[in-house]
């Protein structure tokens, strides 16, 4: 299943949206995030887990591949692949233990790795337009499917 593709005419229309997909059960799922530089992917993210209740500072894992970050409802891995150089540093890492059943993986740049990575529920493309930020979002699973119907549901762009 596959919808938009939606414009964020600003930052304000990209917390809309996350405020929107927090209201839906995520927990235990995998999004997957896909853009160039500057195409809101990040700002979506921090949008998405302020959302979801975290209110401390939230850092972009650039540099440490992944950071976490407890809620109400769970843990949240944000993961930025963006400075990986080789897959297999994940593997390295122990990947495979952050994408456990119940926690949120939120994964930037997830092309760099996709093979070593486990199929997303939801996969979300950003890029840039002239009126701001344009997102299309694919269901991987028919968990995402119906997370996605959902969403449909209750968002108005």
């Amino acid at each position: 299943m596959k919808t938009g593709p939606w414009v964020l005419a600003g930052e304000a229309a990209t917390v809309r949206l996350a405020n929107v997909m927090a209201r839906l059960p995520c927990m235990g799922m995998k999004f997957y995030f896909y853009g160039d530089l500057g195409s809101g992917k990040t700002t979506l993210v921090r949008a998405l887990l302020r959302a979801l209740g975290h209110s401390g500072v939230i850092r972009s894992p650039t540099y440490t591949l992944v950071e976490p970050y407890t809620l109400a409802s769970g843990i949240a891995f944000h993961f930025d692949l963006y400075r990986m150089n080789d897959p297999e540093e994940l593997e390295l890492m122990g990947v495979r233990d952050y994408f456990s059943l119940d926690d949120l993986c939120l994964v930037e740049w997830a092309a760099k790795a996709e093979t070593w990575l486990p199929q997303p529920d939801v996969r979300l493309a950003l890029d840039l337009v002239h009126q701001g930020r344009r997102i299309s979002i694919e269901s991987g699973t028919g968990r995402g499917s119906s997370w996605l119907q959902s969403l449909e549901s209750l968002y108005v762009p």
